[in-house]
Order: structure tokens, then C-alpha cells, then sequence
């Protein structure tokens, strides 16, 4: 009679504290986000990786330990990493972390900001269940970063050139990142000390690029009618304005290579024959120079004799 008692005693117990409203618990439960310098305005910034940690906490001043479960929203399709239940002790107090994945921040806009959620449900006091469960909810802001990425393209040679010509290449550079931004500096280096280039590029240091666009300039190469057939690589070399202006560095580059051939052969010389060639043979007399009198006279005189021959 006593153990039933006992037992009716116990279910009466447990039914009031099941049917008790949070209101009415001392001191209640709450649960809290630590935000960057302890201002609630604050957003939580993503990095470049897509990834933010958030640090919260719950605590319980109910006379009554509590089980409490979680749920998360995450915007910008981010995925969350944070605990699902937990026992929070009677006077209390627990820190979280929430780590925040998969978010991919060339897909956002800089400086976009939305709100994420946790929401914290009391499903038991005292390992008893609650017929109807509370919940609490705690929000803050995450916030894409500026993200600068410039990428460099050097179109490829459509052949060889010839010693003491030029060659047009194109370069094109885009914009990768999710902000506006533009070339800051360009080198262009080479590996032959026989060729030399234009400053056709520097064109792109004046030109805005759009997230997600590109822009084309030219480079001449020139080849001095010296050089030795030989494979030149060239290489392009370019910064990003905007990373540079915020502390940060972004470097791109590409490289192409071309083949320097001699110059091609006069054409304007005349060709051999193709027969034997006939030599034309000059012979010279040490004889002193005969003046025409004397030739003449000499003639005469052999006129002469052969006339008295007959």
C-alpha cells in the first residue's frame, strides 16, 4: 500500500512539473550568441573558403535540470556543424560552437549580409518529457567577404616567327571574384635576350572589370634580325589593384612559348643555270701599246710582199 502510494505520489510529481510552464519556473532558460566585440550588430564575417564559427551558449536558472535539442538555419546554402541535444544542468550554463561550411562566396555578392538561426527546444525537465515543448530562437547576420581574384590568358602562337619580325599575342584577363576590381601591375619577362616586347599592356591598369567579365589588350613581340633559332618562353605577370588596396595580395600568370626560326632567303638573287657555265678566258700582253699609224703601216707592208710573192 505504501509502494503505491509512493508510486501515485511520483506521477503526480512528474505530471505537474510536465505540465508546468516555463513562466513559472524560477529564473528560466535562455539561450545567447557570442557576437564579434560583444555588439549584436556585429555580422559574422565568411572567409574566403566558405566556411564562419559561431560560439553561443544556453543556460538554465530553472530549479530543474533541462534537455534541450537544436536546429539550424544557414543561409547563402551553407550547411551547419553544431551539437543536436544537451543536458544543461540546474543553474547552468553551457557554450556551443557552430561551424558554418559549404558556402561558396564567388556565388554571393561582397558584402551581402543574411540572418542565420538557432533554435533551441526544451523537450525535458528532469528527464521527464514535455507534452509541449518550448522553444527559443537566436539569430545573427553572416557576411560574404570581398573575394579578388584576377586570372591572366596568353593566347598561343599560331606558328613560328622569323628572325627580324614581330608577332601579336592577345591577352585576356577575368574577373573571378566577387567584387569589381582591376589590373594593378604587369611584367612581362622572356628568356631570350634577342627579343623584346611592347607596352600594349599597360592599357589594362586603366580599365574597371565586373565581377565575373574579362578585357582583352595585345602584346608585340619582336624578334632582332640576329637571333639564333631558338624556343623563347614568355611569361605574363599580373596583380590584382583591389587585394592590394586591402592589405592582401593576388597574383596571376601564364606563359606561352615561341619558336624564333631564321630569317627566310633573299629571293631576289638570280638562279644558276643549270647547265655548265661557259668561261670567257682574258688574255693579257706584257707587248707595249701599238699606236694606229704604225698598225697601219704595218699592213701595208704586207700587202707589199705579198704582192712581189707572185
Amino acid at each position: 500500500m505504501k509502494r503505491y502510494r509512493m508510486a501515485v505520489t511520483v506521477t503526480i510529481i512528474s505530471l505537474l512539473i510536465a505540465s508546468t510552464p516555463a513562466q513559472s519556473q524560477i529564473g528560466g532558460w535562455d539561450v545567447g550568441i557570442d557576437f564579434p566585440q560583444d555588439d549584436d550588430s556585429n555580422p559574422f564575417s565568411v572567409s574566403e573558403d566558405g566556411t564562419a564559427t559561431v560560439d553561443f551558449f544556453v543556460y538554465n536558472d530553472e530549479v530543474l535540470p533541462i534537455t534541450v535539442e537544436f536546429e539550424y538555419e544557414i543561409p547563402f546554402e551553407g550547411e551547419a556543424d553544431g551539437p543536436e541535444s544537451e543536458n544543461i544542468a540546474s543553474g547552468g550554463n553551457k557554450s556551443f560552437t557552430l561551424a558554418i561550411t559549404g558556402i561558396d562566396v564567388w556565388a554571393h555578392q561582397a558584402d551581402s549580409k543574411e540572418d542565420f538561426t538557432i533554435t533551441v527546444t526544451l523537450v525535458s525537465r528532469a528527464s521527464i518529457p514535455q507534452p509541449l515543448p518550448e522553444s527559443k530562437e537566436a539569430s545573427g547576420e553572416l557576411q560574404i567577404p570581398r573575394v579578388y581574384s584576377l586570372e591572366v590568358d596568353v593566347s598561343d602562337p599560331v606558328g613560328p616567327m622569323n628572325a627580324g619580325s614581330e608577332m601579336s599575342l592577345q591577352v585576356t584577363v577575368r574577373n573571378n571574384g566577387n567584387v569589381n576590381d582591376r589590373v594593378g601591375s604587369i611584367e612581362v619577362s622572356d628568356n631570350c635576350p634577342l627579343l623584346t616586347t611592347d607596352n600594349g599592356l599597360d592599357i589594362l591598369t586603366t580599365r574597371d572589370i565586373q565581377s565575373g567579365q574579362k578585357t582583352e589588350a595585345s602584346i608585340m613581340i619582336s624578334a632582332s634580325q640576329s637571333h639564333p633559332q631558338r624556343n623563347c618562353d614568355v611569361e605574363v605577370t599580373i596583380s590584382s589593384n583591389g587585394a592590394a588596396n586591402t592589405g592582401g595580395s593576388d597574383i596571376s600568370h601564364d606563359e606561352v612559348r615561341i619558336t624564333v626560326e631564321p630569317p627566310p632567303a633573299n629571293e631576289e638573287q638570280p638562279e644558276e643555270p643549270d647547265g655548265p657555265s661557259e668561261t670567257v678566258e682574258i688574255v693579257s700582253s706584257n707587248l707595249p701599246f701599238a699606236s694606229p699609224i704604225l698598225t697601219i703601216s704595218m699592213v701595208i707592208l704586207a700587202v707589199f710582199s705579198v704582192k712581189k710573192r707572185f
